[in-house]
């Protein structure tokens, strides 16, 4: 099939650059890198321990590899709506049925958090990361041989998304821990991967696709005005197509996973809500791609035009992750307020998608958009490590549970806007459980702010209780002794003597 080649060769070549690069990072570190975690084992591929953080150093190296990693994980996710229409035509389905491929990959991408957290502390980030390079290029490329929809669910959805989680989740997590001072504009930097992943397959996947789709047509053309002699017998080609699926799917993956989760960030309120928080706004964060095109032809732009709605969408996104993360390396007050004006106005955006009819109208809301979506989506998971929600110490345990709180609504966002399609016959439906969901987490965000620092005062409430009840025993102590000492003296001065 075309469109799964397609995304075969732009899959397999991005998870190949991730891959040489990790390759060329397994020389020794210099010891201006991070400080890190004692290795629970003595194991060769345990993390290293390193005396402070650099802000650099090594870090620039994570950064670049974090930025191809942006492209192989959330660029091409999100570049999948371009083929929306070609699948359902492929495989006679309907919205709803076609979305569950996204669905399904969102889910594994963020159900198995835990698993890739625990893989991490393990073995180390590196190998978990290879690993995932080699499940993405398994999955993508098995893909070109599905016949069916429910083919695809498993070699894009099952396997390729769980090569997304073992990529994406180490590599940001380390990123984090090897800057202090540019942490938010590093990670936004190296973030905007899957925006320029976006920009560039959009429009290029489209005008190949169709090229494609009309070469086939061309050759299936040619082989009916061709004698039956010469023609080559189908049968042939699927049978070995068939061999080749099987003997890459031999090899399984065999992983050991001992207990190295710490859940008991699961006690922090601050981070129940924000988790809650990004529970909702995943909601948000597929669907527009996914569905942007289709509603943009509902609504009279052309064919050829209405891919370029991602490439907007992209650009402008690119700006967003920049500029967040400038600001957010300036500002002096909590930085999970900016974070909540910018989910604000990412759900009006949601909601002017919902009434936009014309073309120019539809491409400000793809900027718009797109910039505030760069602003949300490269920083809500750097988020953690301040002090504002669970801090740095507490970086590497709390991202796969948050990430793995994620997965649920990542299963249901696609799905459910496609169900709102096919019931109402209106692209702009999609939009509506985007912005419900966004408005929710805005929300749930605007809580976790007063919950902190009421655990904060409630903990130094605390500690000066326990000050002055120490010092109320101490003072106790001290007149028991001296009611101790005047009974042994009081002989001496009394009239006996």
């Amino acid at each position: 099939m075309h469109i799964c080649g397609l995304l075969e060769v732009i899959l397999q070549d991005s998870a190949l650059a991730v891959l040489l690069l990790f390759l060329l990072a397994q020389r020794r570190r210099r010891k201006s890198a991070i400080t890190m975690r004692l290795p629970n084992s003595q194991y060769c591929l345990g993390p290293n321990v390193y005396p402070e953080v650099p802000d650099g150093g090594w870090g620039w190296i994570v950064a670049v590899a974090f930025f191809l990693v942006e492209v192989c994980t959330y660029g091409t996710l999100k570049s999948l709506g371009v083929f929306l229409q070609d699948l359902m035509e492929e495989f006679e389905e309907s919205n709803s049925r076609v979305s569950w491929v996204i669905s399904i990959c969102v889910f594994i991408f963020t159900f198995t958090a835990p698993l890739s957290t625990m893989l991490s502390n393990r073995f180390g980030y590196r190998p978990v990361v290879m690993v995932g390079g080699l499940l993405i290029s398994l999955g993508t490329i098995t893909s070109a041989f599905t016949n069916s929809i429910t083919e695809m669910y498993i070699t894009i959805g099952i396997v390729s998304g769980l090569g997304y989680c073992l990529t994406f989740l180490p590599t940001i997590t380390i990123l984090a821990q090897y800057f202090s001072r540019r942490r938010a504009l590093v990670t936004s930097v190296a973030s905007s991967g899957e925006s320029f992943a976006v920009f560039a397959f959009a429009p290029d996947l489209r005008t190949v696709g169709a090229e494609s789709k009309a070469r086939m047509d061309w050759e299936a053309q040619g082989k009916e005005d061709q004698e039956p002699s010469l023609s080559t017998p189908p049968t042939t080609i699927k049978e070995q197509d068939k061999g080749e699926v099987v003997q890459v799917e031999a090899g399984p993956l065999h992983s050991s996973s001992p207990k190295l989760l710490d859940f008991s960030v699961l006690k922090d309120s601050a981070f129940i809500w924000y988790s809650l928080f990004g529970l909702f706004a995943t909601l948000g964060f597929f669907a527009p791609q996914l569905y942007i095109i289709e509603l943009s032809k509902s609504r009279g732009v052309e064919t050829s035009m209405a891919s370029y709605m991602l490439s907007v969408m992209a650009v402008a996104e690119i700006f967003g992750r920049l500029s967040i993360g400038v600001v957010l390396n300036k500002v002096r007050f909590k930085k999970i307020l900016v974070l909540l004006v910018c989910v604000v106005l990412l759900c009006l955006v949601l909601v002017a998608f919902t009434i936009v009819w014309e073309f120019w109208g539809l491409v400000v809301c793809c900027a718009l958009y797109g910039y505030f979506m760069g602003t949300v989506g490269s920083t809500h998971i750097p988020m953690l490590a301040e002090e504002d929600v669970v801090g740095v110490q507490k970086m590497a345990s709390s991202v796969g549970v948050y990430v793995f709180i994620q997965s649920f609504s990542g299963l249901a966002g696609p799905p459910l806007g496609g169900v709102l399609v096919d019931v109402t016959l209106n692209y702009g439906a999609a939009f509506y459980s985007c912005a419900v969901g966004m408005g929710l987490s805005a929300i749930c965000l605007s809580v976790v702010s007063p919950v902190k620092s009421g655990m904060c005062q409630r903990r130094s409430r605390n500690k000066v209780k326990d000050r002055s009840k120490n010092e109320e025993e101490k003072m106790s102590q001290d007149s028991d002794q001296s009611d101790f000492l005047d009974v042994d003296l009081a002989p001496e001065d009394s009239l006996v003597r």
